[in-house]
Protein backbone atom coordinates (compact mmCIF):
# COMPACT_ATOMS: atom_id res chain seq x y z
CA UNK A 1 0.00 0.00 0.00
CA UNK A 2 1.27 3.45 -0.93
CA UNK A 3 1.31 5.85 2.00
CA UNK A 4 1.40 9.63 2.14
CA UNK A 5 4.88 10.95 2.98
CA UNK A 6 5.21 13.94 5.29
CA UNK A 7 8.50 15.81 5.04
CA UNK A 8 7.68 19.46 5.73
CA UNK A 9 10.39 21.52 7.42
CA UNK A 10 9.19 22.43 10.93
CA UNK A 11 10.93 25.80 10.51
CA UNK A 12 8.70 28.20 8.61
CA UNK A 13 11.17 31.09 8.51
CA UNK A 14 14.89 30.98 9.30
CA UNK A 15 16.57 34.31 10.00
CA UNK A 16 19.80 33.00 11.45
CA UNK A 17 19.55 33.29 15.25
CA UNK A 18 15.79 33.86 14.95
CA UNK A 19 13.56 31.02 13.76
CA UNK A 20 9.82 30.99 13.27
CA UNK A 21 8.46 27.46 13.64
CA UNK A 22 5.10 26.14 12.58
CA UNK A 23 4.58 24.88 16.13
CA UNK A 24 5.16 28.31 17.64
CA UNK A 25 2.90 29.95 15.07
CA UNK A 26 0.07 27.50 15.74
CA UNK A 27 0.57 27.65 19.51
CA UNK A 28 0.45 31.45 19.61
CA UNK A 29 -2.26 31.68 16.96
CA UNK A 30 -4.44 29.27 18.94
CA UNK A 31 -4.23 31.54 21.97
CA UNK A 32 -5.03 34.68 19.97
CA UNK A 33 -8.08 33.11 18.33
CA UNK A 34 -9.12 31.77 21.73
CA UNK A 35 -8.97 35.31 23.12
CA UNK A 36 -11.28 36.56 20.36
CA UNK A 37 -13.64 33.66 21.07
CA UNK A 38 -13.86 34.79 24.69
CA UNK A 39 -14.60 38.33 23.51
CA UNK A 40 -17.36 36.97 21.26
CA UNK A 41 -18.99 35.18 24.17
CA UNK A 42 -18.74 38.20 26.46
CA UNK A 43 -20.31 40.46 23.85
CA UNK A 44 -23.02 37.88 23.23
CA UNK A 45 -23.85 37.94 26.94
CA UNK A 46 -23.59 41.76 27.17
CA UNK A 47 -20.66 41.59 29.55
CA UNK A 48 -17.75 43.98 29.86
CA UNK A 49 -15.10 42.86 27.36
CA UNK A 50 -12.51 45.06 29.06
CA UNK A 51 -12.43 42.50 31.89
CA UNK A 52 -10.56 40.26 29.46
CA UNK A 53 -7.65 42.66 28.87
CA UNK A 54 -5.27 40.64 31.07
CA UNK A 55 -6.69 37.24 30.14
CA UNK A 56 -4.25 36.39 27.35
CA UNK A 57 -1.22 36.94 29.59
CA UNK A 58 -2.67 34.84 32.44
CA UNK A 59 -3.71 31.96 30.17
CA UNK A 60 -0.46 31.91 28.18
CA UNK A 61 1.68 31.92 31.32
CA UNK A 62 -0.48 29.30 33.04
CA UNK A 63 -0.47 27.00 30.03
CA UNK A 64 3.28 27.21 29.35
CA UNK A 65 4.41 26.94 32.98
CA UNK A 66 1.93 24.18 33.79
CA UNK A 67 2.68 22.22 30.61
CA UNK A 68 6.42 22.44 31.18
CA UNK A 69 6.26 21.38 34.82
CA UNK A 70 3.85 18.58 33.87
CA UNK A 71 6.33 17.24 31.33
CA UNK A 72 9.23 17.52 33.76
CA UNK A 73 7.41 15.79 36.62
CA UNK A 74 5.48 13.09 34.75
CA UNK A 75 7.43 12.27 31.59
CA UNK A 76 11.15 12.92 32.16
CA UNK A 77 11.70 13.38 35.91
CA UNK A 78 15.00 11.51 36.04
CA UNK A 79 16.52 13.53 33.21
CA UNK A 80 15.51 16.92 34.62
CA UNK A 81 16.61 16.01 38.13
CA UNK A 82 20.03 15.50 36.59
CA UNK A 83 19.78 18.64 34.40
CA UNK A 84 17.70 21.17 36.41
CA UNK A 85 19.04 24.16 34.47
CA UNK A 86 17.25 22.84 31.37
CA UNK A 87 13.80 23.00 32.97
CA UNK A 88 13.10 26.58 31.73
CA UNK A 89 14.36 25.75 28.19
CA UNK A 90 10.94 25.20 26.64
CA UNK A 91 12.37 25.80 23.15
CA UNK A 92 13.99 22.38 23.43
CA UNK A 93 10.54 20.78 23.58
CA UNK A 94 8.57 19.02 26.26
CA UNK A 95 5.10 20.33 27.12
CA UNK A 96 2.40 18.14 28.70
CA UNK A 97 -1.25 18.93 28.05
CA UNK A 98 -2.38 17.64 31.45
CA UNK A 99 -0.02 20.04 33.19
CA UNK A 100 -1.10 22.84 30.87
CA UNK A 101 -4.73 22.24 31.83
CA UNK A 102 -3.92 22.48 35.54
CA UNK A 103 -1.84 25.58 34.90
CA UNK A 104 -4.72 27.32 33.12
CA UNK A 105 -7.18 26.38 35.88
CA UNK A 106 -4.85 28.00 38.41
CA UNK A 107 -4.41 31.02 36.11
CA UNK A 108 -8.22 31.34 35.96
CA UNK A 109 -8.38 31.57 39.74
CA UNK A 110 -5.70 34.28 39.78
CA UNK A 111 -7.36 36.19 36.93
CA UNK A 112 -10.82 36.09 38.51
CA UNK A 113 -9.60 37.90 41.62
CA UNK A 114 -10.04 41.05 39.53
CA UNK A 115 -13.55 40.23 38.28
CA UNK A 116 -16.95 39.34 39.71
CA UNK A 117 -17.52 36.23 37.55
CA UNK A 118 -18.07 32.88 39.35
CA UNK A 119 -15.20 30.46 38.79
CA UNK A 120 -17.12 27.69 36.98
CA UNK A 121 -19.07 30.23 34.95
CA UNK A 122 -15.81 31.61 33.58
CA UNK A 123 -14.14 28.23 33.06
CA UNK A 124 -17.23 27.04 31.15
CA UNK A 125 -16.63 29.81 28.61
CA UNK A 126 -12.90 29.16 28.57
CA UNK A 127 -13.45 25.53 27.50
CA UNK A 128 -14.19 26.64 23.94
CA UNK A 129 -10.84 28.47 23.47
CA UNK A 130 -9.04 25.60 25.23
CA UNK A 131 -10.45 23.00 22.85
CA UNK A 132 -9.51 25.19 19.87
CA UNK A 133 -6.00 25.79 21.20
CA UNK A 134 -5.50 22.09 21.90
CA UNK A 135 -6.30 21.31 18.28
CA UNK A 136 -3.80 23.94 17.08
CA UNK A 137 -1.08 22.52 19.32
CA UNK A 138 -1.56 19.01 17.95
CA UNK A 139 -1.31 20.39 14.41
CA UNK A 140 1.96 21.96 15.54
CA UNK A 141 3.10 18.51 16.70
CA UNK A 142 2.27 17.23 13.21
CA UNK A 143 4.57 19.84 11.65
CA UNK A 144 7.28 18.75 14.11
CA UNK A 145 6.75 15.06 13.20
CA UNK A 146 6.25 14.20 16.88
CA UNK A 147 3.57 12.53 19.05
CA UNK A 148 3.47 9.49 16.77
CA UNK A 149 1.79 6.12 16.85
CA UNK A 150 3.35 2.72 16.07
CA UNK A 151 4.14 1.44 12.60
CA UNK A 152 1.09 0.39 10.60
CA UNK A 153 0.10 -0.95 7.17
CA UNK A 154 -3.36 0.60 7.37
CA UNK A 155 -4.43 3.29 4.93
CA UNK A 156 -4.33 5.81 7.77
CA UNK A 157 -0.56 5.43 8.09
CA UNK A 158 1.75 8.31 7.18
CA UNK A 159 5.47 8.09 6.47
CA UNK A 160 7.18 10.76 8.57
CA UNK A 161 10.36 11.09 6.54
CA UNK A 162 12.20 12.92 9.33
CA UNK A 163 11.56 9.98 11.67
CA UNK A 164 11.95 6.88 9.51
CA UNK A 165 10.80 5.01 6.40
CA UNK A 166 7.89 3.14 8.01
CA UNK A 167 4.31 4.35 7.88
CA UNK A 168 3.03 5.20 11.35
CA UNK A 169 -0.28 6.12 12.91
CA UNK A 170 -0.52 9.97 12.92
CA UNK A 171 -1.63 10.04 16.55
CA UNK A 172 -1.30 13.81 16.70
CA UNK A 173 -3.84 14.16 13.86
CA UNK A 174 -6.21 11.76 15.61
CA UNK A 175 -6.02 13.98 18.69
CA UNK A 176 -6.43 17.16 16.62
CA UNK A 177 -9.61 15.70 15.11
CA UNK A 178 -10.86 14.73 18.60
CA UNK A 179 -10.24 18.25 19.89
CA UNK A 180 -11.94 19.80 16.87
CA UNK A 181 -14.97 17.61 17.57
CA UNK A 182 -14.90 18.76 21.20
CA UNK A 183 -14.66 22.40 20.12
CA UNK A 184 -17.70 22.10 17.82
CA UNK A 185 -19.64 20.21 20.51
CA UNK A 186 -18.90 22.90 23.11
CA UNK A 187 -19.91 25.72 20.76
CA UNK A 188 -23.18 23.90 20.03
CA UNK A 189 -23.92 23.31 23.73
CA UNK A 190 -22.96 26.86 24.65
CA UNK A 191 -25.34 28.37 22.08
CA UNK A 192 -28.18 25.98 22.98
CA UNK A 193 -27.87 25.47 26.73
CA UNK A 194 -25.89 28.35 28.28
CA UNK A 195 -27.92 29.81 31.11
CA UNK A 196 -30.13 26.71 31.43
CA UNK A 197 -27.69 24.16 32.78
CA UNK A 198 -25.81 25.07 35.92
CA UNK A 199 -22.22 26.29 35.87
CA UNK A 200 -19.75 23.48 35.27
CA UNK A 201 -21.52 21.55 32.51
CA UNK A 202 -19.28 22.76 29.69
CA UNK A 203 -16.22 22.23 31.89
CA UNK A 204 -17.30 18.67 32.61
CA UNK A 205 -18.11 18.05 28.95
CA UNK A 206 -14.68 19.26 27.90
CA UNK A 207 -12.88 17.08 30.46
CA UNK A 208 -14.85 13.95 29.54
CA UNK A 209 -14.55 14.53 25.78
CA UNK A 210 -10.94 15.65 25.49
CA UNK A 211 -9.44 13.31 28.06
CA UNK A 212 -11.79 10.42 27.28
CA UNK A 213 -10.81 10.55 23.60
CA UNK A 214 -7.18 11.06 24.60
CA UNK A 215 -7.42 7.90 26.73
CA UNK A 216 -8.61 5.88 23.70
CA UNK A 217 -6.05 7.36 21.28
CA UNK A 218 -3.22 6.48 23.67
CA UNK A 219 -3.75 2.82 22.72
CA UNK A 220 -2.34 3.64 19.26
CA UNK A 221 0.30 6.07 20.41
CA UNK A 222 3.92 5.59 21.39
CA UNK A 223 4.64 5.98 25.10
CA UNK A 224 6.17 9.40 25.70
CA UNK A 225 7.52 8.84 29.20
CA UNK A 226 11.19 7.94 29.62
CA UNK A 227 10.35 5.12 32.04
CA UNK A 228 8.34 1.89 31.90
CA UNK A 229 5.36 1.32 34.22
CA UNK A 230 4.91 -2.42 33.47
CA UNK A 231 1.12 -2.01 33.33
CA UNK A 232 -1.25 -2.00 30.32
CA UNK A 233 -1.75 1.78 30.46
CA UNK A 234 0.44 4.70 29.43
CA UNK A 235 1.31 7.68 31.60
CA UNK A 236 -1.00 9.79 29.44
CA UNK A 237 -3.90 7.45 30.17
CA UNK A 238 -3.27 7.44 33.92
CA UNK A 239 -3.13 11.25 33.95
CA UNK A 240 -6.39 11.43 31.96
CA UNK A 241 -8.44 9.36 34.42
CA UNK A 242 -8.70 12.05 37.18
CA UNK A 243 -9.83 14.62 34.60
CA UNK A 244 -12.51 12.26 33.26
CA UNK A 245 -13.83 11.60 36.77
CA UNK A 246 -13.74 15.30 37.62
CA UNK A 247 -15.60 16.03 34.40
CA UNK A 248 -18.34 13.54 35.27
CA UNK A 249 -18.69 15.18 38.68
CA UNK A 250 -18.98 18.67 37.14
CA UNK A 251 -21.67 17.43 34.74
CA UNK A 252 -23.62 15.90 37.64
CA UNK A 253 -23.16 19.03 39.75
CA UNK A 254 -24.36 21.32 36.96
CA UNK A 255 -27.48 19.27 36.28
CA UNK A 256 -28.39 19.39 39.97
CA UNK A 257 -28.13 23.18 39.83
CA UNK A 258 -29.74 23.66 36.43
CA UNK A 259 -32.47 26.22 35.86
CA UNK A 260 -35.85 24.47 35.83
CA UNK A 261 -37.99 25.47 32.85
CA UNK A 262 -41.70 24.85 32.36
CA UNK A 263 -43.84 24.92 29.26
Amino acid sequence: MSHFTWNVDPILLDLGPLQLRWYGLLFTGGFLIGYYLMQWMYRREHKDVQQLDRLLIYMFAGAVIGARLGHVLFYQPEYYLAHPLEIPMIWKGGLASHGGTVGMLIACYLFLRHTSDPYLYFVDRLTIPIAWGSMCIRLGNFFNSEILGPATDSRFGIIFARVGPQARHPAQLYEAAAYLFTFLLLVFLYKRKAGIWGNGFLTGTMFVSIFGLRFLIEFIKDEQADYVLHIPFTVGQLLSIPFILLGLYFMYYSRKHSVRTTT
